[in-house]
């Protein structure tokens, strides 16, 4: 019979909830405290520099890559821990499904209702990410107003700034559906909480007026671009006290950047994904929701499996064969931070203290500034780049980056500054210049100050090379020389012949060499 990996304590842990988690007796909702985590089996003296490089050698050599906040990392060891499950399926996936997937995953939502102060088990959901998590939460808002519960116009609240796919979601979810959406326009750069907390409420007033209910706020706590901490718990106080019927806490980066205790935030639903910054294999994450809350037996997985109507633990535990190696190996991702001095919270407070020294190092390299206050930001920090750059789009910021990862080998994330509060002046830097253009600097465990200096000298060299972010668009112009280079070069020695019937080819070949987009070459006129 398949046994949990790695160590028959943990198996013996997991099969103590099994009765009333497994195929047997029980739907995985059982009530009583959460319980704790397991220990690390085996303890070990505080891991060293060497040891941190062995388990993130896998990363290509020679990147600076300064954006854990897009995809996380992974450590050998728990990459190894995730290949353990992997093999065990394989080998006897009956005896997998049957015995081990169900207690495996409750250890697992044990450990993040450990890590999160949750009041019990069952209020924890392992998904595949926090998109997935936000599906389900605004599918049954959907549902509210489909069902009457909801009347069209209701509204939903949502920050600007938050997650694309999130704001997609709730277009096609609530929106579609008849609810009236609101944006809270915050200010960025952003000079403190008091700012965010003012715009928030003078949204909340505008999805009000006449009479409105609000029926969600939809509340980043860590926003992705640009990257600001949000006192999310001011915010869901404010909620209670506005009568805005659910709260739900789109927290993808919080977990390993900042405290969570989701008791003390008191949002209705909280998701963070353990991939980004707790150390997971991609992808998992968990949604929190209270179980002293009727909603929660009315949510539902948005893929309907055979546990459809057993829980939402138990729906997301099950949606199909497929790999859940990376929701199995979370109590392991806990084993390895409590390798590094004080845990979790040593590894936060030198990830901020370390991307904050580094922020202000470039940002007086630059002649810029931080986007925002140390004290509103993690582990990721929003730097002023050049103005004299000119990134005027989001096309720019995408180009911009494209070629420092291919030209630099930089990996980091650029952002346009493309709305501002009204009033609130465009920043410039130390040459007069508007700043317009952001880059996102992240650090986790195994960056080093080379990493920087990287992305510090190839900016440096960007703007003494007298470099701007319009050499990097592609214009008619440009096209329609290539292609008279390529016709020219055709004829001249006849190895090829860009008939009119095949000049589509040409166009193409054209837009795979300047790195656009097909349909872009098109809209610049290449016929």
């Amino acid at each position: 019979m398949a046994s949990i990996p790695p160590d028959d304590d943990a198996a013996a842990a997991a099969a103590a909830g099994a009765a009333e988690n497994g195929y047997g007796n029980g739907n995985g909702n059982g009530n009583g405290p959460a319980p704790r985590p397991p220990p690390a089996k085996r303890p070990r003296s505080v891991i060293s520099a060497a040891q941190i490089r062995a388990e993130f050698e896998h990363h290509e050599a020679g990147v600076a890559r300064v954006n854990n906040g897009s995809f996380g990392c992974c450590p050998s060891s728990l990459l190894d821990a995730q290949a353990r499950w992997q093999r065990l399926f394989i080998a006897q996936p009956d005896d997998f499904y049957f015995h081990a997937l169900q207690p495996g995953l409750r250890r697992s939502r044990a450990a993040v209702a450990g890590l999160v102060n949750a009041g019990d088990v069952a209020e924890v959901s392992l998904v595949d990410n926090a998109t997935t998590a936000a599906a389900i939460v605004l599918q049954h808002a959907a549902w509210s107003f489909a069902e009457g519960r909801f009347s069209r116009g209701d509204a939903v609240l949502m920050l600007h700034y938050a997650y694309g796919a999130v704001k997609k979601s709730i277009h096609a979810y609530v929106a579609r559906a008849g609810a009236t959406v609101v944006e809270v326009p915050l200010p960025f750069p952003v000079a403190s909480a008091d700012a965010i907390i003012a715009e928030f409420r003078a949204a909340l007033d505008v999805a009000k007026a006449g009479g409105r209910k609000v029926r969600l706020a939809v509340i980043d706590h860590i926003t992705s671009m640009p990257s600001v901490v949000i006192p999310v718990k001011e915010l869901v106080a404010i909620c209670r006290e506005e009568g805005v019927d659910k709260v739900f806490i789109d927290a993808a980066h919080s977990i390993g950047q900042v405290p969570v205790d989701v008791r003390d935030i008191g949002a209705d639903f909280y998701t963070s994904n353990l991939h980004k910054w707790f150390f997971c294999p991609p992808a998992v994450a968990f949604l929190h929701t209270r179980k002293d809350d009727p909603i929660a037996s009315q949510l539902h997985h948005p893929v309907v499996s055979h546990e459809y109507g057993n829980g939402l633990p138990m729906e997301s535990g099950w949606i199909g064969t497929r790999d859940y190696s990376a929701q199995l190996v979370v109590p392991e991702s806990i084993d390895f931070v409590n390798r590094f001095e004080g845990g979790i919270e040593g590894i936060r407070s030198r990830n901020h203290e370390k991307v904050i020294e580094m922020g202000k190092m470039l940002a007086e390299a630059w002649g810029t500034f931080l986007g925002t206050p140390p004290e509103l930001c993690g582990s990721m920090v929003m730097v002023g780049l050049p103005g004299c750059l000119g990134v005027e789009s989001d096309d720019d910021a995408m180009r911009m980056r494209t070629m420092l990862r291919k030209d630099f080998m930089v990996e980091v994330p650029i952002y346009y500054n493309s709305r501002r509060v009204e009033a609130q002046e465009m920043a410039k830097d130390k040459n007069g210049d508007a700043v317009t253009g952001y880059v996102r600097i992240s650090h986790q465990v195994y960056n080093v100050t080379e990493d920087y200096e990287k992305l510090r000298d190839a900016v440096n060299k960007l703007v003494a090379d007298g470099f701007t972010s319009s050499k990097l668009r592609p214009s008619q112009k440009i096209f329609s020389s290539i292609i008279d280079l390529m016709q020219v070069y055709a004829g001249n020695d006849g190895l090829m012949n860009i008939a009119a019937n095949q000049h589509s080819v040409g166009r193409y070949v054209v837009a795979d060499y300047l790195d656009v987009d097909r349909r872009d070459s098109q809209r610049c006129g290449v016929i």
